[in-house]
């Protein structure tokens, strides 16, 4: 029994890839179409955006926070990266952003500039990086140096003993970060294929057109007495599709 119903699962299954084979001209048309509707998108609708980055240096010497004193090894990696969240918190402060769009004469809120911002360790070192993402690259290239410029004055006001050195100035982006044309490209095309099989696949279930001598065997296990052959202006040989009804 159970052999039976693979054997049946099997000839379905090899069925659909017939069908999708046999139109596979719309397939193509359709992932075709799909991918250029998809590069259309990404290169004439989406807005590109540009990032630029500045390093910094989290110097690990004796600091004061708040009036207590502590001190943290040179070759702590667990130590660096805290510094660099601490110094994180301070740059995204009202106080910081707010100085940095003054300087660098800008005209977004406090709020979008902090989402405009990110920051990260550098490999786990004391070194990290401040990451600014703008639609115009000249943008992000004198946010990032802002930053730089205005970070180690903010935090030497808070934190005593406290040094944070520049070790390399933001440039202007000449790729964008986004979006990647090809990537969406790739997932249009990708979305057309799945969406033409599956229509396909679904005419074909739903299909109930009688059309040749298996189809009744393998689908209403009926014995098959006799065929009438198709007559048409070539001659050539086949039988004529009936409906369901008329199968019977």
């Amino acid at each position: 029994m159970n052999s039976k119903e693979n054997d049946v699962m099997e000839i379905d299954l090899l069925q659909l890839l017939r069908a999708i084979i046999h139109r596979l001209w719309a397939v193509v048309l359709v992932t075709v179409v799909a991918a250029i509707v998809a590069f259309s998108y990404a290169t004439f609708m989406i807005t590109p955006l540009y990032k630029a980055s500045a390093l910094m240096y989290v110097n690990n010497s004796d600091i004061s926070l708040a009036g207590s004193s502590f001190s943290i090894s040179s070759g702590s990696l667990t130590a660096a990266k805290s510094l660099v969240d601490t110094y994180t918190v301070i740059l995204k402060t009202r106080m910081t952003l707010n100085t940095v769009i003054e300087r660098a004469g800008l005209s977004y809120s406090y709020e979008t500039l902090y989402s405009m911002i990110e920051t990260s360790s550098v490999n786990e070192t004391e070194i990290f990086e401040i990451v600014v993402t703008s639609h115009d690259p000249q943008e992000a290239e004198r946010i990032a140096n802002t930053i730089a410029e205005v970070l180690p004055e903010k935090i030497s006001s808070i934190v005593d003993g406290s040094s944070v050195k520049l070790v390399d100035y933001a440039v202007v982006p000449s790729q964008k970060a986004s979006p990647s044309v090809t990537k969406i490209t790739i997932m249009g095309g990708v979305v057309g294929f799945v969406a033409i099989c599956g229509v396909i696949v679904v005419m074909e279930l739903l299909d109930n057109l009688v059309k040749d001598e298996d189809y009744l065997l393998h689908t209403y296990n009926l014995p098959v007495l006799a065929a009438i052959p198709e007559l048409d202006s070539s001659g050539s040989g086949g039988y004529r599709s009936y409906g369901n009804g008329g199968g019977r």
